[in-house]
């Protein structure tokens, strides 16, 4: 059952890989404001994105956070270059080896994990804890972005919208996983807390994709929310952490590999900037032929 949530997830994730990279180009053109509404590629993103979502919630039901979460990291090599493509123009060298890096980076550490399937179970008090931490960290990295530019602002926020994401895949994890084909465990208001908190994630999502910097900000979110998730499942799942010592060589040299891979996405230029020069340059022809 954990191969089949496994092959779900990652169908699920090259979903929410190409959804994201649509999603980033309208932001990056209107800005994370309400204008995006009025934009039809970006509600095709929404609804590839959320096929994404949807095949990773159900890929939640047959396998624990800890094996799930993991998948999607992979996307990250396929949604930078796509994402490139959108904006017209070729992937870069620095691009394609920082996105390897991260996904490599992060799927070692998640590759240390013990695969071992756990029935979820989730107190309210946990639950209320998890959610109040969550908007503590988003309340404080928006905070922080707003004296920040460029990649360091796209990062912060993201590390905000990525830690929502994990708490709606770790709800999702105990509703899903905790079901046991008795279909009445849906009415819980744990049930009602996956839509809000991925609402709040989406526009989240959307403030740090139209700071311009896809591949650092698509990069922090697909970082934080595993990490955060595999800590959600061991200290509130009971989901196992790896132990002993010969996990910690191999631990540092994946994080070192990612921590690499963040510093190289965060050093590309913009795609508005690329945008703004475009729009300069046809003003500017347009201008020069109204003279003639």
């Amino acid at each position: 059952m954990i191969w089949v949530g496994i092959s779900i997830a990652l169908v699920g994730a090259l979903g929410y890989a190409l959804g994201a990279a649509l999603q980033q180009f309208e932001a990056v053109s209107e800005g994370a404001t309400l204008k995006l509404v009025k934009r039809p590629r970006w509600w095709i993103g929404g609804v590839i994105g959320f096929t994404g979502a949807s095949l990773h919630a159900v890929a939640l039901s047959f396998a624990p956070l800890v094996v799930v979460q993991p998948v999607s990291v992979a996307t990250l090599v396929f949604a930078v270059p796509l994402s490139a493509l959108l904006h017209g123009r070729r992937p870069h060298r620095a691009e394609i080896l920082g996105s390897v890096a991260v996904a490599a980076g992060l799927l070692g550490l998640m590759l240390l994990i013990p695969a071992r399937n756990v029935t979820p179970v989730l107190s309210d008090r946990a639950a209320l804890g998890l959610i109040g931490c969550v908007a503590l960290i988003v309340a404080v990295t928006f905070t922080i972005a707003r004296w920040l530019r460029g990649p360091l602002k796209a990062l912060s926020m993201a590390i905000g919208a990525g830690s929502v994401t994990a708490t709606v895949s770790t709800f999702v994890r105990v509703v899903g996983g905790g079901l046991g084909g008795d279909l009445t465990r849906l009415l819980h208001w744990f049930t009602l807390a996956v839509p809000v908190l991925l609402v709040c994630a989406v526009v989240l999502l959307q403030k740090s994709y139209a700071v311009g910097y896809f591949g650092i900000a698509y990069a922090g979110v697909q970082v934080v929310d595993p990490i955060t998730s595999v800590t959600a499942g061991a200290l509130l799942l009971g989901e196992p952490l790896p132990t002993g010592v010969g996990n910690v060589i191999p631990a540092l040299v994946a994080a070192a590999v990612l921590i690499a891979g963040t510093i190289t996405l965060g050093r590309l230029t913009p795609d508005h900037l690329r945008a703004a020069t475009v729009a300069e340059e046809v003003s500017g022809t347009a201008v020069d032929a109204a003279r003639t």
